[in-house]
């Protein structure tokens, strides 16, 4: 039998910070049918810095009030196709940036993508909650409305 008592219980719902791109507070989905995160941009524009690929993007860091929007930069670590909700194959690039919940911060890859269909602008797939969490789907919030 697994014991998971040094594991936090997150929920359906649950709210983390990205440092690195000053995001705070940020509403995810707990997505354990996704094995990459994804997070909601608008234009994307590739360039080059110190030899490396790099993009710069849009991002509506609050939920409530769209018309707010932050450009952030992060260098690429990969580009992949991914089968999204749709079924249809797109090409998406991979940055890895930090994350914080739950008093833990770790870093964690996330696929930019259009998301404005969704309801929230990121997941949190398997691969970035892999080893640090148990998931209850039946709750929202389970660490609290505030990091």
């Amino acid at each position: 039998m697994i014991k998971f008592e040094d594991k936090p219980v997150v929920g359906a719902l649950e709210l983390c910070d990205l440092p690195d791109l000053e995001i705070e507070n940020l509403n995810i989905r707990v997505d354990t049918g996704a094995t990459t995160s994804s997070l909601h941009v608008d234009n994307i524009e590739e360039y080059e810095k110190d030899g490396a690929a790099w993009v710069s993007f849009d991002i509506h860091p609050d939920i409530h009030d769209v018309s707010e929007i932050v450009r952030r930069d992060a260098k690429v670590e990969a580009v992949k196709k991914v089968k999204s909700s749709t079924a249809t194959r797109e090409r998406r690039y991979v940055i890895k940036t930090p994350i914080s919940i739950a008093g833990m911060t770790w870093d964690i890859h996330i696929t930019l993508t259009d998301r404005s269909e969704m309801t929230y602008l990121m997941l949190l797939g398997r691969e970035a909650m892999n080893g640090k969490f148990v998931v209850d789907p039946e709750h929202e919030y389970l660490l609290g409305k505030g990091n």
